[in-house]
């Protein structure tokens, strides 16, 4: 197991995720930890001063060689990605996101890494499974035969047989991940890259601040899905990157609901009710998706289990912090 002075590294430390993940680990007493994120400092979503930070470009092999000099245990959350009018609208930049899992499983491998967790996601899972709102949850197997995301499915479907092939071939000591939907504070709230639950505490608050009574849905708000809250995020990360378990494997609530129902919650937090103007044409990704959670509950006895409700709140009060500190005139 890792000590408290071990060097870990976080790669994608900037991020949503990889932010959290580094707050979480400084709070349970290590010490030794190296963050590392492209984006210029200011632009992190959580910066520690105690921490070895660098801004490198991680799809660079030389950075990468860098980045986990000493490291014990590497967590890779690096990459270039958003929700899914992000995904849909840059395939291109989402697939470029190989070279930084490439280059850094090479760089693991050269300085001895005893462990090395990859960040793969929901998106790899067939479309043709995922086609109604009435989804059968998503079990590991359903990634295969291949038909993932096109753009950034592929991307992560393909990194994920790489580290299998690195902990076959090269004795690295390989984790993989599948997350389903991870929301909450301190994460990408508007810009574009935003996700289903932020986007939708955004709008509701805005409708509110400004009192235009009115939101955006795209489609039609019956697609399904469900939303894991970070915390339960990162229990499951880091008791997955302790355990024994080296094939990929779901981590994501199964408390399935509509984007309709998302918006319901919303609402009720902000205690407004608003009219809905639904954007057919707008991104929507597949029609419904949700993790079935047998694996990780006969692993590790133990899923994702924090309710929407609690999230939400916690989400849509930190958002509306950041919506009235970007507009000076706005009060309560």
């Amino acid at each position: 197991m890792i000590q408290p002075n071990d060097l870990i590294v976080f790669c994608g430390a900037g991020g949503f995720i990889g932010g959290h993940l580094v707050a979480e680990y400084r709070k349970r007493g290590y010490t030794n930890l190296r963050a590392v994120d492209i984006k210029p400092f200011e632009e992190w979503h959580q910066l520690f001063p105690d921490v070895d930070n660098l801004q490198l470009d991680l799809s660079c092999r030389e950075n990468c060689f860098n980045a986990l000099e000493g490291a014990v245990w590497v967590y890779n959350h690096a990459a270039d990605m958003g929700g899914m009018g992000f995904i849909e609208t840059h395939k291109a930049l989402c697939m470029l996101s190989v070279l930084i899992n490439t280059h850094l499983l090479l760089a693991a491998k050269h300085h001895k890494v005893q462990r090395f967790f990859f960040a793969s996601s929901a998106c790899v899972y067939a479309a043709d499974k995922q086609t109604t709102t009435d989804v059968i949850p998503l079990k590991e197997s359903d990634a295969y035969p291949a038909m993932p995301e096109d753009g950034y499915g592929w991307e992560k479907l393909f990194s994920e047989r790489m580290c299998r092939h690195f902990r076959d071939d090269f004795n690295l000591d390989t984790r993989i991940v599948r997350y389903h939907n991870v929301y909450g504070p301190h994460g990408t709230w508007d810009g574009g890259r935003e996700k289903a639950p932020a986007a939708i505490c955004r709008k509701v608050a805005e409708a509110k601040l400004l009192n235009t009574n009115e939101i955006e849905i795209w489609g039609d708000g019956q697609q399904t899905r469900s939303f894991q809250y970070i915390d339960d995020c990162l229990q499951g990360t880091i008791a997955i990157m302790e355990s024994n378990i080296v094939d990929p494997i779901n981590l994501g609530t199964s408390e399935i609901v509509t984007i309709n129902q998302l918006v319901d919650v919303a609402e009720d937090i902000a205690q407004v009710k608003l009219k809905r103007r639904y954007n057919l044409k707008a991104p929507q990704g597949v029609r419904g998706r949700n993790s079935d959670n047998t694996l990780i509950r006969r692993q590790l006895n133990w899923e994702p289990c924090i309710p929407l409700r609690y999230g939400m709140e916690k989400t849509y009060a930190w958002v509306s912090e950041q919506i009235l500190q970007g507009i000076p005139s706005l009060t309560y």
